[in-house]
């Protein structure tokens, strides 16, 4: 018989097939935690390995620039590397240090500071403090934000796996609040037993995408959200109650309609299904109103050491006024008008903005208002007050402050600026440019805010120089 299958005279180019495994010796860790070896002139990343460790590899992934490998055997371990407390550990991505002692994971964050200011001549020998550790280095987290999948007819809740859209089930995961892990268990629970068609992200069809759980762990109460990707009632609705019921900690189950198809979990509309709108939470000296989707700090035990210094290195009294640029929430502004300070909070976020005011009067903090704007709009408008601002506290996202935010605020001219940062290098930036425009550090505190993770928070203090008065 003959074939039917068009002939295009051209052969189809076979797949070049990955090396077998091999051994090879880790050189360093990046700013993701992941062991790296230059090799055939290219990186190869390897989850999971320590510098100085002799590890056997087989590749995953072959890249124009780099490679990524996985670890099949360490042959020689480095002192570093301790049992890690979780079985999933090197294939979950939300802790790749778990693997390292955590004595030696807080040198490493205090050594990545160092290195992201050794990029200007002029911060090459600041002092770095030693890292303010952890008094719990597991179970720490209070917020979740989980994907899920439904593989077999079993529920998974957990993680994508680095570089995929396999959900990795995180199980009774020993990074998150225990109140946290029941929720999941039942969510998991409930998917199987209701059969909720879960979101397929490769298919773009499904209803119920993620689960974000916010826990108070001051009070052991719950907000849930349940993100969807259209409006539903009868089965969300369902799925609230019978959560409810097996977990009474639950104050309140929301649902956050995304219908988007990109990686980004929250969509523009949430709607209360049952119970609270807010959680109620304490952190330090204040509490505080959170909503389904506003940004607060995971690890509520380094929230306070944050809160706390910044006000004490404010040193703020009655008749004198401070300004927290993305303030968020309200925490660090909260904590400093306790001094009886007039502060000003600053943030482009209104659901921020309003769950700070209502926070501030549930403080009876009238001392302490809130603004919704872009900093870069609102900083300069206060520069021609008669008393602008003798402290002003920054807390930008990853990528630092805008150079619009800095200049506007240089032109308030605080007499301290107290920097919260959460990436180093964009902090080395931002201290070089203050640094040319009349400031001085005084301290360089980093905090371990995410123990098992490469994260590092830095609390700066600059003051500003006499002479650039």
């Amino acid at each position: 018989m003959a074939s039917t299958q068009k002939k295009t005279g051209k052969r189809p180019t076979p797949k070049k097939p990955l090396q077998p495994p091999h051994e090879t010796t880790i050189e360093y860790l990046n700013g993701d935690g992941i062991g790296v070896v230059r090799e055939q002139g290219r990186e190869l990343l390897v989850p999971a390995t320590l510098p100085g460790e002799l590890v056997r590899v087989k590749i995953l992934h072959e890249g124009l620039h780099s490679r990524v490998g996985e670890l099949i055997k360490v042959v020689r371990r480095s002192p570093q590397r301790t049992t890690p407390a979780c079985p999933l550990a090197g294939t979950c991505p939300g802790c790749p240090l778990m693997h390292m002692g955590y004595y030696h994971q807080v040198e490493y964050k205090q050594q990545q500071v160092r290195d992201a200011l050794q990029l200007y001549p002029e911060l090459k020998k600041v002092p770095v403090a030693a890292v303010h550790r952890a008094d719990n280095p597991l179970g720490y987290r209070t917020t979740a934000k989980l994907a899920l999948a439904k593989v077999g007819g079993k529920a998974m809740v957990g993680l994508y796996k680095r570089g995929t859209h396999e959900v990795i089930d995180i199980g009774d995961c020993p990074q998150q609040h225990s109140l946290i892990n029941s929720i999941v268990q039942a969510v998991r629970e409930e998917i199987e037993k209701q059969d909720i068609y879960i979101y397929n992200s490769i298919k773009k069809r499904g209803l119920l995408r993620y689960l974000v759980v916010r826990v108070s762990p001051q009070f052991n109460k719950a907000l849930v959200t349940l993100v969807t990707s259209e409006r539903n009632y009868r089965e969300i609705t369902h799925l609230a109650k019978w959560l409810r019921k097996k977990v009474p900690e639950i104050i309140g189950v929301h649902q956050n309609i995304n219908p988007s198809t990109g990686n980004v979990i929250f969509g523009p509309t949430t709607v209360k299904v049952l119970g609270a709108s807010d959680l109620i939470d304490q952190v330090g000296e204040v509490s505080l109103r959170l909503s389904p989707s506003s940004f607060f700090q995971v690890n509520h035990e380094q929230a306070r050491f944050i809160y706390t210094t910044i006000a004490a290195w404010a040193g703020l009294k009655p008749g004198m006024h401070a300004l927290d640029i993305y303030c968020g929430v309200g925490g660090i502004a909260m904590h400093m008008a306790q001094s009886g300070a007039k502060v000003t909070g600053i943030e482009i976020n209104p659901e921020a903005i309003s769950n700070a005011k209502a926070a501030a009067t549930l403080n009876q903090l009238p001392n302490c208002n809130f603004v919704v704007g872009d900093a870069k709009e609102v900083v300069p408008q206060l520069a021609g007050a008669a008393h602008p601002a003798d402290v002003a506290v920054i807390n930008p996202p990853r990528s630092g402050c805008d150079s619009a935010v800095l200049d506007a605020l240089l032109s308030v001219q605080p007499q301290q600026i107290l920097y919260v940062s959460c990436n180093p290098h964009s902090l080395a930036r931002d201290l070089h440019h203050l640094g040319k425009n009349g400031y001085r550090i005084e301290t360089i505190q980093p905090v371990d805010m995410f123990p098992q993770t490469p994260h590092v928070e830095t609390l700066v203090r600059l003051v500003r120089n006499p002479a650039a008065a």
